[in-house]
């Protein structure tokens, strides 16, 4: 058998302990809650947004290589297709919210929206049946497109059929502008609407942007973790390194140019109703978590990715992959809790258990899709190609 037949090893024994750690901590999150309903589902809100976004983001980064090819994206293949796999079970973790949707959100209480002119104006969107409605078209949308992707990326594997590849690639340009839109529309739904006063016509693109750096940053640890054990047939080489690098740093420049753009017109505009977003995100302890974006969202990884001795050396890659992860969650973080604690960051004991949960059974569903694939789609006739090169 080739060696990149073989399944993929060495994530066996994470998955029934991320299933473990996951149910504890979800239960232990619960239990708290029950003192504190309405801290628990601001909790549990962050940690959704979160890990639905790395799955958003796997989706991304494997329709665009499904899209242009390239040797980079194959040994991915099999994180990244383990990534979507988990739409599934992010979209029963969605049902918590949706029940209780008055605790998280103002417009969804009827007394406040009595109560603020603004909110009673914009009712006619802003309202539970509607947004319901949003995140089932969202989900389905997701679903479908992950179905039908797994589905033809399966059938490729056992058959070997050009005809896969080809409806890959057909499915892949507007599978992108559909998830341009609907993660627009989401991230409107489950994290602008928290300040239903701002308004942004890049804040969907932040998000987007975010997430594909999150979902290729977790994809880049997992893949170099992976080749510890497997051999990738001699794919996963400096050259392919240095490609996953500077996917990173093309991320991560345009995050930092969509997110300085939004900041600048806001405040150069004198925008009235849009200002004070960004006065309680850039004041007083919230402040600390800003700069803290700008020297470790952008300037450090910039400087290092320009580096090519570190894109090119799988340890230095992968730290640095793994803190884009990080400092990706400290962006969605600062993007939504300041709607909850405009004075300042509090820690809460339901933020770690929420995160941890959420995040536990994420990663049993990633690892259980995972393990037992094979190391690469050797039935795509791209990588026939390459590999006669290899």
């Amino acid at each position: 058998m080739n060696a990149a037949e073989t399944p993929l090893t060495g994530v066996e024994h994470l998955e029934k302990p991320a299933l473990i750690v996951g149910v504890v901590s979800l239960v232990l999150c619960v239990l708290l809650g029950l003192g504190n309903s309405t801290q628990f589902f601001h909790s549990y809100l962050l940690a959704f947004v979160f890990f639905i976004g790395l799955s958003v983001g796997s989706c991304e980064i494997l329709m665009i290589h499904y899209l242009i090819g390239g040797t980079w994206g194959f040994p991915l293949r099999r994180p990244l297709e383990a990534g979507v796999r988990t739409f599934y079970l992010m979209a029963v973790l969605l049902l918590p919210i949706l029940f209780r949707l008055p605790i998280i959100y103002s417009w969804a209480d009827p007394a406040k929206v009595h109560a603020d002119p603004v909110l009673q104006y914009k009712q006619f969107y802003l309202n539970v049946p509607f947004f319901v409605v949003r995140n089932v078209i969202y989900f389905t949308a997701w679903l479908l497109l992950a179905y039908f992707i797994l589905k033809w990326s399966r059938h490729q594997d056992e058959t070997g059929k050009p005809e896969f590849t080809h409806r890959l690639q057909a499915l892949s340009a507007p599978g992108l502008l559909i998830f341009g839109l609907t993660i627009t529309f989401a991230c409107v739904d489950w994290v602008m609407s928290l300040d239903p006063t701002f308004f942004s016509t890049i804040y969907g693109m932040i998000f987007m942007v975010t997430e594909a750096l999150a979902g290729m940053s977790l994809a880049t640890v997992a893949i170099i973790l992976l080749a510890q054990r497997n051999k990738f047939s001699g794919l996963v080489s400096p050259k392919v390194l240095g490609d996953y690098g500077n996917l990173l740093l093309t991320f991560t420049m345009l995050w930092a140019y969509l997110s300085f753009s939004q900041y600048l017109i806001i405040w150069a505009g004198n925008l009235r109703d849009e200002i004070p977003w960004y006065v309680v995100r850039v004041e007083g302890s919230w402040n600390y978590v800003a700069q803290v974006l700008i020297v470790f969202h952008f300037a450090v990884p910039f400087i290092l990715l320009l580096m090519r001795f570190v894109k090119r050396r799988a340890a230095s890659l992968g730290w640095l992959a793994a803190g884009l992860v990080v400092i990706s969650f400290v962006d969605i973080y600062w993007l939504t809790v300041p709607a909850f604690e405009p004075a300042r960051p509090q820690f809460h004991l339901t933020d770690l258990f929420a995160i941890v949960g959420i995040g536990g059974l994420w990663l049993w569903q990633f690892v259980s899709q995972l393990k037992g694939r094979s190391e690469l789609p050797l039935q795509d006739p791209r990588l026939k190609e390459i590999l006669q090169h290899v």
